[in-house]
């Protein structure tokens, strides 16, 4: 291995170290009390190392946006493929993101922290992968939309717009769980959030 070799790897392992110690940290503390203080610190370099490998601290917590993105893409995928019909094709990804926004909360932080700063900008890079990431996700739920419609259960409608429509209630819907001691005191959530998917579907159905 040549010395250009040897330094680009100690960089990319430079960059993941940092990435390690990033997550670890968030996990520990949460998305908005961990600071790129606290990440060098813990990481035994100086800040200006950090802001070397990233821009910022949305950068850098933009990597992990990723990360959560493909773990959520991976578990639509698998709830496309296990279901049979339609109807609970789109069933089983509202429970999937239920699920996911509840065994990996961190992840699911991160990705309501940059689609609620639509105006935070990180490398041209990371945004197209994770804009590929997330439009995957949502090609499933379109899918499953256009089966209903090829199948005559459903509307003609625009599979990719339904797709986004429902994809903006669920993530609103998960953001209510918030209010279990409150609003929804007398109300189970989960409940509430699959009568809203079945709101959705009655809606997509054929006129009797």
């Amino acid at each position: 291995m040549g010395a250009r070799e040897r330094r680009e790897r100690e960089r990319e392992q430079r960059k993941n170290d940092i990435l390690d110690t990033a997550r670890a940290l968030l996990f520990e503390k949460g998305l908005h009390a961990t600071t790129i203080n606290q990440i060098a610190k813990r990481a035994e370099l100086s800040v200006g190392t950090i802001y070397f490998y990233y821009d910022s601290k949305e950068d850098l917590y933009a990597a992990l946006q990723l990360e959560g993105l493909e773990i959520l893409g991976g578990m639509i995928r698998e709830a496309g493929l296990a279901s049979s019909s339609p109807e609970e094709k789109i069933r089983a990804i509202a429970r999937v993101y239920l699920r996911f926004s509840m065994e990996h909360n961190n992840y699911f932080e991160i990705i309501d922290y940059f689609l609620s700063s639509p105006e935070t900008i990180f490398s041209q890079d990371l945004k197209t992968r994770i804009d590929g990431q997330g439009n995957r996700s949502v090609a499933v739920l379109a899918e499953a939309i256009a089966e209903g419609i090829g199948t005559g259960l459903f509307r003609e409608v625009d599979p990719r717009t339904q797709a986004i429509i429902l994809w903006g209630t669920l993530h609103g819907m998960l953001h209510f769980r918030k209010l279990q001691r409150t609003i929804l005191a007398d109300v189970n959530h989960e409940t509430v959030y699959m009568e809203a998917v079945e709101h959705f579907i009655n809606g997509l159905r054929q006129p009797q």
